[in-house]
């Protein structure tokens, strides 16, 4: 029986992993790329948009230098990576040219994400870039940022980049079959997951490749979280499987497949759960709680009992109880400056409005 999506494919994003990429002495492994560019040609010609979520570039960059241990620090980790970068592209343009397609590099870093204006010209410029019948290569730009050793392997930024152009599918392309029970004995693959919970975050908790990547399925299912959001489904499976990309394209059960949700959550609250990074915490009493979670009201100043971080107006802030569990996250209406500044803490200020507030899906 094959998968049924909900919509059309007209546009998908691919994510492949550092372990495709790269072989064990850490040099592009160009057989099973030219196999899965094959196909993303073959996609094209069918008018599928294909953009490419890229890593590869530290390992790559190891390669280079003719070491295997992925090193620890931060100046290190960006050295390798502006070596890489240029083996990468390299090893892309050449592929794709068999193909008689070309590509374009798309360097991103978080803060694309966490500023909505950055954040809509990226969208713009990978639209305008597919508009012109070419294949992006997007990568965070790891030379300057330190964020993506603590995100994992590309695997959250290859979500957010379906969120934002609108992708019908995003596929996940790892060394490993897809999400396996590890509570079961034979270690059975699931074919299909409706809904992310806690238990199947629990599954997920395993090992990496350390001196390949640093992410692991935690990281993936994190990434399917955020996709799954935007009403985006989502397939985990091994890039070394023969056909991976057509086979998924077609509905074939390999790999994991994760159900969209069935109600989208709005560009803007969207960006607010999983794009923006918060600038800050707000610790709130239980008397704020109950009125966020069951009344679906605004953030009220007597409800605050304290706050922690440097953010400033219009900043994306958590919302946690007493016992720093996290209940919302939303956009404040003033700066910690401000707060430390209003004299009269009982008065019922409006803090974070209803309308700039997600209550916690994560």
């Amino acid at each position: 029986m094959s998968r049924k999506f909900g919509r059309k494919i007209k546009r998908v994003v691919i994510k492949i992993g550092s372990g495709i990429i790269a072989n064990f002495y850490m040099k592009p492994q160009s057989s099973g790329l030219r196999s899965i560019v094959k196909e993303i040609a073959l996609l094209r010609k069918k008018g599928i948009d294909v953009v490419l979520v890229s890593s590869g570039s530290i390992v790559l960059g190891l390669g280079e230098i003719r070491e295997h241990v992925r090193p620890t620090d931060v100046a290190s980790l960006q050295a390798l990576a502006a070596i890489g970068q240029n083996v990468l592209m390299r090893t892309y343009t050449d592929l794709l040219k068999k193909s008689k397609l070309r590509c374009a590099q798309v360097l991103l870093t978080w803060e694309d994400f966490d500023d909505r204006k950055r954040y809509n010209n990226a969208r713009s410029t990978i639209n305008k870039i597919l508009g012109y019948g070419l294949v992006p290569i997007i990568n965070e730009n790891d030379t300057i940022s330190t964020d993506e050793i603590k995100f994992g392997d590309n695997d959250k930024l290859s979500a957010l980049v379906a969120s934002a152009i609108e992708a019908d599918l995003l596929l996940i392309l790892s060394d490993v079959d897809g999400l396996y029970d590890s509570k079961d004995k034979e270690k059975k693959i699931f074919r299909e997951i409706k809904e992310v919970t806690k238990e199947i975050e629990s599954l997920a908790l395993g090992t990496t490749k350390k001196n390949v990547s640093k992410g692991g399925m935690i990281t993936k299912i994190e990434a399917v979280k955020i996709a799954t959001h935007a009403k985006i489904p989502c397939v985990i499976a091994n890039g070394d499987t023969r056909n991976v990309v057509k086979d998924v394209i077609a509905g074939k059960r390999i790999g994991t497949f994760f159900f969209e949700k069935e109600e989208k959550l709005l560009a803007k609250r969207h960006w607010i759960s999983f794009g923006a990074k918060p600038k800050g915490k707000v610790v709130i009493d239980q008397g704020a709680k109950e009125a966020l979670l069951k009344g679906g009201r605004s953030l009220l100043l007597p409800g605050i009992v304290s706050w922690e971080g440097h953010f400033k107006k219009e900043d994306v802030v958590v919302i946690v109880d007493q016992k720093d569990s996290e209940i919302a996250r939303g956009i404040i209406n003033y700066s910690v400056g401000d707060l430390h500044k209003i004299d009269d803490k009982k008065r019922k200020t409006e803090v974070i409005h209803r309308n700039d507030m997600v209550l916690c899906q994560r």
